[in-house]
């Protein structure tokens, strides 16, 4: 059950003072922040359900090639963009802020895979689809 859920991909000022989320370590909390050190970019989820269900249905890191996150990305990432500015149209307890998501800015590999994992977890658990390329496992 999704019972609070917030993704940002913000500009980071003292990116390397913060920890990065490593490629060999699992996720265990239900705050996760990755940031790409050489970008400063953030990505915060809060989610109850999320890492449990990143550690047992996420692919690995590298299965999937920058360039396949971006292109689902940017069509999912638009969906629910449209969706958080249309609250009576669409559940806004489900879309409760914009993801602010530059397709033309470079956020590197993590930002891309997590936002990607993410928003696979948040249409697979909440049953819909935010269009284009169907989220699975």
């Amino acid at each position: 059950m999704l019972l609070f859920a917030v993704f940002v991909v913000i500009p980071s000022a003292k990116a390397q003072d913060k920890k990065v989320l490593k490629e060999d370590k699992p996720v265990l909390k239900d705050t996760i922040h990755i940031e790409n050190e050489k970008l400063e970019y953030d990505i915060i989820i809060i989610d109850s359900g999320f890492s449990s269900w990143f550690n047992s249905y996420a692919k690995p890191r590298n299965y999937y090639s920058q360039s396949y996150l971006e292109a689902r990305n940017i069509i999912w990432v638009t969906e629910w963009n449209i969706r958080a500015r249309n609250p009576l149209q669409y559940k806004s307890s489900l879309y409760e802020m914009q993801i602010d998501y530059d397709q033309h800015t470079d956020y590197g590999y993590e930002v891309n895979y997590m936002l990607f994992n993410y928003l696979n977890y948040f249409q697979i658990t909440n049953k819909t689809s935010l269009g284009g390329f169907a989220a699975r496992i």
